[in-house]
């Protein structure tokens, strides 16, 4: 099976992208390993996941005629050859490289986990290392590279970036806070090749948003960036870190998403690094979270908002509540069709099709994806300031299949309790920066879950409960 995952004798092409290139009719022909060993492999194992999920071979071929769900699918095949079917799933490269490009910021935002702001990184990487680090994760196969920072539109040669990663194959996006994009600017991007934006919004009004964003001004500029982005045809996110500070704002924000025809919204968790250290008192309580995230999955059920905006979050406690809301609203068995949220979808599973969510739930640091520091420098996660290697210094591929970081991260039956003996661990399993930072410790609970709250109660030097 690792023989499927080399390289094309003929043009040097990951073999499972040819195969699949070959499968949707992209190309006629490729050296004879990929054309009699890879190409049949991968049909026949395309057409039998396309039946599980009730789609046509033709259907398939439509869908994978996308050079990115191409790239996405090889990526999964990849991933079984190194990984095996493992719960929960790793990928054979990251889904999903996060890459804070510069520390240079015009906000000054307080939970900023990368503490940006006017100065920018003493090592950041300049365009040429830059160009050099888009060709490695290309190589290696990484689905997609989301731009970020600070402010990653500072950067002057961003465009020229996005261009290249495109080039590469790489679905790319940005996050940004939106206040430079005109629309001139999301014209640009959208033509550079970005496909999705990421954009900060921490309230319904101006008060909320430009006093957690440190600028007067800021609201009125970053809707009118959303509005801009919108225009362009680009796809849309808006973010909101939830704390107290906007807890009671969330319905508003909400609706203020949908009359701008926002694709999605992703609620946020506060991870306590960067600036985020300072304003500890603003998390939100493990009741106050539950209650949000079973306001959004009610919110995401109402069958009256067919076709408005999705409804996301970073908090891998979201598939939890689903399921158990779903198994209370069916009298202690799950529907035909459930919703099982993810960090990046929110995806309609049945009958045995529900296992699925112990593959692809759950916290995604150093297993579906990792980050970038300005410097090259790798981590699991933004929000997880560990640092595991250098990815111009480094082997990136040998280091995302042996470091021992990413190995702990990815098996949630080291979890520390409660989490590791949680039955909902491998659709959830904590936030893993959440509990680094609170613990020093990445396999420590999540604080933020009510089913750990005497780690929350630990924290606030209150009595710890105890079980009758």
């Amino acid at each position: 099976m690792r023989a499927v995952s080399g390289r094309c004798k003929k043009d040097g092409k990951n073999r499972i992208e040819v195969a699949l290139e070959l499968f949707v009719g992209e190309r006629e022909s490729a050296c004879w390993m990929c054309s009699h060993i890879v190409y049949p492999l991968v049909r026949w194992t395309v057409k039998v996941g396309g039946a599980s999920f009730g789609v046509s071979e033709e259907a398939l071929k439509e869908r994978f005629k996308d050079p990115y769900w191409r790239r996405g699918l090889a990526n999964v095949v990849r991933g079984i050859a190194k990984h095996g079917v493992r719960r929960p799933f790793t990928p054979g490269a990251p889904f999903l490289v996060v890459w804070n490009l510069t520390n240079l910021c015009n906000l000054r935002c307080k939970h900023c986990y990368q503490s940006a702001g006017p100065a920018k990184h003493p090592e950041e990487l300049g365009t040429a290392e830059a160009l050099r680090v888009i060709e490695i994760l290309g190589d290696a196969g990484v689905s997609a590279l989301a731009f970020s920072g600070g402010e990653p539109l500072m950067r002057k040669d961003l465009t020229e970036l996005v261009k290249a990663a495109s080039e590469h194959g790489i679905y790319t996006a940005v996050a940004t806070n939106a206040t430079l994009i005109t629309k001139e600017k999301a014209r640009e991007l959208r033509d550079a090749g970005i496909g999705y934006v990421q954009i900060s919004l921490d309230g319904a009004k101006s008060e909320t948003h430009d006093g957690f964003r440190g600028m007067p001004g800021a609201f009125e500029r970053t809707v009118r960036g959303i509005k801009n982005c919108v225009e362009a045809g680009i796809f849309t996110e808006v973010a909101t870190v939830v704390t107290k500070h906007n807890y009671s704002e969330v319905p508003d924000i909400l609706d203020l998403c949908e009359e701008l025809g926002v694709d999605w919204w992703m609620m946020y968790n506060f991870v306590p690094t960067g600036r985020g250290r300072q304003i500890l008192e603003l998390d939100l309580s493990p009741e106050e979270r539950e209650n949000l995230l079973r306001y959004l999955w009610t919110r995401l059920m109402d069958s009256s908002r067919e076709g408005k905006t999705q409804i996301l979050s970073t908090a891998p406690q979201y598939a939890r509540v689903a399921l158990q809301m779903e198994e209370m609203k069916k009298g202690g068995g799950p529907s035909e069709e459930v919703v099982v949220p993810t960090h990046f979808y929110n995806p309609k599973l049945h009958g045995r099709l529900l296992n699925l969510s112990d593959f692809i739930g759950g916290c995604g640091a150093g297993r579906f994806y990792c980050a970038l520091d300005p410097n090259g420098d790798i981590t699991p996660c933004v929000f997880l300031h560990l640092k595991v290697g250098n990815i111009l210094k480094d082997d990136f591929e040998h280091l995302w299949d042996t470091n021992p970081v990413f190995l702990d991260l990815r098996d949630r039956d080291k979890l520390k309790p409660h989490c590791g003996e949680c039955e909902y661990r491998y659709v959830c399993g904590g936030c893993r920066a959440r509990a680094y930072n609170y613990f020093g410790d990445y396999l420590a609970p999540d604080p933020g879950c009510v089913n750990n709250i005497n780690a929350w109660n630990q924290l606030q030097g209150k009595p710890i409960q105890v079980k009758a």
